[in-house]
């Protein structure tokens, strides 16, 4: 799947597309993904689940990048956990990207995507310093529920759900 958007100015996105979990660039934004949060929650560890982006290869998962000027700036995913459920992961943009619409643009193809799918509700985690992504999910729909999984009496994490029926 790929979405052209329309032409934008340069400092703007160009394009949500399919990304491969394998892709060095998709990588390399996981991997600024979670020292940034390592550094906002002043962790040395991941106190979540280890992630392993090949597990977005299975039938269910989506894998989608954001493009901006032929260079990737952000991913998000979703994964499956039935045939209702599947969760929002490694959602994540550039600093030098954020305020381009992309995480928005990421979250509605994602949300697009998982009705295709057939599953009835996204759920996601997030934590409770990051207040723009907050704000990005609950202006989208999601609605915040017990932390649940691996989430579950984590003290800075907060878990939400949408709907899809």
């Amino acid at each position: 799947m790929t979405t052209e958007l329309p032409s934008a100015p340069e400092n703007l996105l160009t394009a949500v597309m399919d990304a491969a979990p394998d892709d060095p660039r998709v990588l390399a934004l996981i991997a600024a993904q979670q020292a940034e949060l390592r550094a906002l929650y002043a962790d040395t560890t991941e106190v979540t689940e280890a992630f392993d982006p090949a597990s977005l290869t299975e039938v269910g998962c989506v894998l989608l990048g954001a493009e901006r000027g032929g260079a990737l700036i952000g991913c998000g995913a979703l994964k499956r956990w039935d045939g209702d459920t599947a969760e929002v992961k490694r959602m994540y943009v550039t600093p030098d990207a954020r305020g381009s619409g992309a995480a928005q643009a990421l979250l509605d193809a994602l949300v697009v995507g998982g009705r295709a799918l057939g599953y009835r509700r996204l759920v996601l985690e997030t934590g409770d310093r990051q207040q723009a992504a907050i704000g990005l999910y609950m202006r989208a729909g999601f609605r915040r529920i017990p932390n649940f999984g691996v989430y579950a009496g984590v003290e800075n994490s907060m878990c939400f759900e949408l709907p899809l029926g």
